[in-house]
């Protein structure tokens, strides 16, 4: 639903879904395509009389059916125009900032079956446009996103041969740095995906199944805050599943029964007009930590709550990651798993059989967002730090998740232990003690203020804070009332 905001001193339209969901102004996206052309003609070598062409995402059918999936807005479209329909283009042109939007022209028969076929006008209103035209009435460019090494589609119209056409990689470091309005819609996104995790954990208990607990916090998601999408597919492993990094996919969908004693790790984010959010939650299945599941879970919140107590803009992402492994040995060898020195242990990447995975990543509009590696930053061809989203210096305004974790990974383990470099540091009998345990992991979102970071996420952290909230939400509801009434 597009609405006008009541404040008769601004007219431009608003996203709103009703209820208690958030109003975002197209003010967002005009502002957005403000900041594009305005850097565009601070950069060298862009031509007068250029103009910005992007390509939204399109309406695809299921296989060779006719049956539609559910389409999610291309990302820079999206970032750039904040337009929901499909199959659209927009040009930005950068001297003046005049804003088109192409929309398909559409067949009489589409009234009969998808709905009331609205004017250029209607669009031009809805999206606060300067121009809106057909596609079919166009007489548009393929970047590298260096941080997951796939390559964007470039926009595609018949005659765009006629045109000279640049990579400008611009688009995607335009996105790195957010908005006050960009902001707000990530605080909501964290805001109402906090209260979903807290939801689960209310509700979670031995005996159910793994995707009952993603049904849930799809709902809340959806039911409170008009979520239609998740900005990832749910992951909610227990068990042993909690060391599968990726679990949830098409192969292991969530499908494990739960089982008292397990360790659950639930990583989930809802999505609102497409921006992002990114938690996880580990905590136990019956809600109290056994002397083993708290001293890992202690381990990696220690890490977590070091890095954030270290980010600020100028600090390098590649250190933030060294000093959650730094943390995450040190508690091990606390623990009995680890012997002897922490930097022998660095020097032969001991941290990486732990923590296989980057600390975290750029947010926004994608959950792993772009803009992580710029031209002339190179990934560290390390163990851990290879698979780090983000080579940059922090900077003011970047949104990041911060999710370090430990994990027993069987596979990982058996190469470590087979290996003398790192086998002398490892306690092999503690360390069976470990095998199945699963992994533990704890991510947040922040955005980085001019000192330090502002944290997104709101759930229970510590082990006293998810030990008492699971106990409470355990509560039969007739004594939760009494306790009230006293």
């Amino acid at each position: 639903m597009l609405l006008h905001r009541p404040n008769p001193c601004s007219y431009l339209p608003v996203y709103w879904l009703g209820n208690d969901t958030l109003r975002v102004s197209a003010a967002l996206f005009a502002e957005n395509r403000r900041r594009l052309c305005e850097g565009l003609k601070a950069k060298d070598g862009v031509v007068s009389q250029s103009v910005v062409v992007l390509q939204g995402g399109e309406q695809k059918q299921r296989y060779c059916t006719d049956t539609d999936l559910l389409f999610r807005q291309e990302s820079f479209f999206h970032w750039a125009f904040g337009v929901t329909e499909p199959d659209c283009f927009g040009a930005i042109d950068v001297d003046s900032g005049k804003s088109i939007l192409f929309v398909p022209k559409l067949p009489e028969s589409y009234a009969t079956w998808m709905g009331e076929i609205f004017s250029k006008e209607h669009f031009k209103q809805k999206y606060a446009v300067d121009e809106v035209q057909f596609t079919c009435d166009v007489s548009a460019a393929r970047g590298l996103n260096t941080d997951s090494g796939s390559t964007c589609r470039e926009a595609s119209f018949q005659g765009i041969s006629k045109y000279s056409v640049s990579h400008l990689l611009l688009l995607f470091y335009s996105r790195l740095l957010k908005t006050d309005m960009e902001l707000e819609v990530l605080r909501y996104t964290n805001r109402i995906s906090s209260e979903a995790h807290k939801m689960v954990m209310k509700h979670v208990k031995p005996g159910q199944k793994e995707y009952e607990m993603e049904s849930l916090f799809q709902h809340y998601c959806y039911t409170k805050g008009g979520m239609r999408h998740t900005s990832y597919t749910c992951i909610c492993g227990t068990g042993n599943n909690s060391s599968v990094l990726h679990y949830g996919h098409a192969g292991a969908p969530n499908d494990k029964t739960i089982v008292d004693g397990d360790m659950c790790l639930f990583d989930m984010g809802g999505e609102y007009y497409c921006y992002s959010s990114d938690i996880t939650c580990s905590f136990p299945a019956n809600g109290k930590f056994t002397a083993d599941q708290r001293a890992i879970y202690e381990a990696v919140l220690k890490s977590s709550r070091a890095v954030m107590a270290a980010i600020k803009p100028g600090v390098k992402w590649t250190d933030m990651h060294r000093l959650a492994d730094r943390v995450h040995l040190e508690e091990l060898v606390k623990v009995g798993i680890l012997k002897g020195s922490v930097e022998d242990m660095l020097k032969v990447h001991l941290g990486s059989v732990f923590m296989p995975h980057g600390l975290g990543h750029l947010l926004g509009i994608d959950v792993h967002d772009v803009g992580g590696y710029p031209e002339g930053v190179e990934r560290i061809n390390e163990p851990g730090l290879r698979s780090l989203r983000m080579g940059r210096l922090v900077q003011e305004r970047m949104v990041l998740t911060v999710e370090p974790g430990i994990y027993f990974i069987n596979h990982l383990l058996d190469q470590a232990l087979a290996n003398p470099a790192q086998s002398c540091f490892i306690n092999s009998q503690v360390l069976a003690r470990f095998r199945g345990f699963g992994g533990v992991r704890i991510e947040d979102d922040i955005a980085v203020t001019a000192n330090g970071m502002e944290l997104l996420t709101c759930v229970p952290r510590t082990v006293e804070e998810i030990e008492a909230f699971m106990a409470d939400a355990a509560k039969p509801f007739s004594a939760v009332v009494s306790q009230e009434k006293l």
